[in-house]
């Protein structure tokens, strides 16, 4: 699997991606905010992805990941339905992982324990030594949310 810096020639690939998964995040696709903080992440080279071969006819995403430097955090992650199961989210978290300031905690916000449909995601986290950490607000969809944590990698 190879993860790899965005590009603007990604972005219809990275929408249609967010719309596979509105039903969980909320309306995203569509959305002016989203559209611009999504540029602003490849520009600043914060948005990381894992591409179908770069070929004309399938410029699909598998998945991807965004991150915030100044929080250190995992701002944005979701891998496309076909290819859930298969370690594409571990390979776009641990890179991004990679990315952020290991002696400083690290948070996310995800799915709460309560939300089946984000058991894979919670499952992903913890796996890697993240934490709930409190209580997050509902999602854009009205989803429970926590803000998970992991502790400084370098303790």
């Amino acid at each position: 699997m190879n993860v790899r810096r965005a590009d603007l020639n990604d972005v219809a690939a990275w929408l249609a991606l967010a719309r596979e998964v509105e039903y969980l995040f909320g309306p995203m696709a569509d959305e002016s905010p989203f559209q611009e903080a999504l540029r602003q992440a490849i520009t600043t080279r914060t948005a990381f992805c894992i591409g179908s071969e770069k070929d004309d006819h399938d410029p699909a995403l598998m998945g991807g990941i965004v991150i915030s430097k100044e929080a250190n955090e995992i701002a944005w992650l979701a891998v496309t339905a076909r290819c859930r199961g298969k370690g594409y989210g571990r390979a776009l978290l641990q890179f991004a992982l990679s990315r952020l300031k290991p002696h400083e905690s690290i948070s996310v916000q995800t799915f709460d324990a309560s939300v089946p449909a984000g058991s894979a995601a919670r499952k992903l986290y913890l796996d890697l030594g993240f934490c709930d950490d409190r209580k997050g607000p509902l999602n854009p969809a009205g989803i429970p949310t926590v803000i998970m944590k992991l502790q400084n990698l370098n303790a």
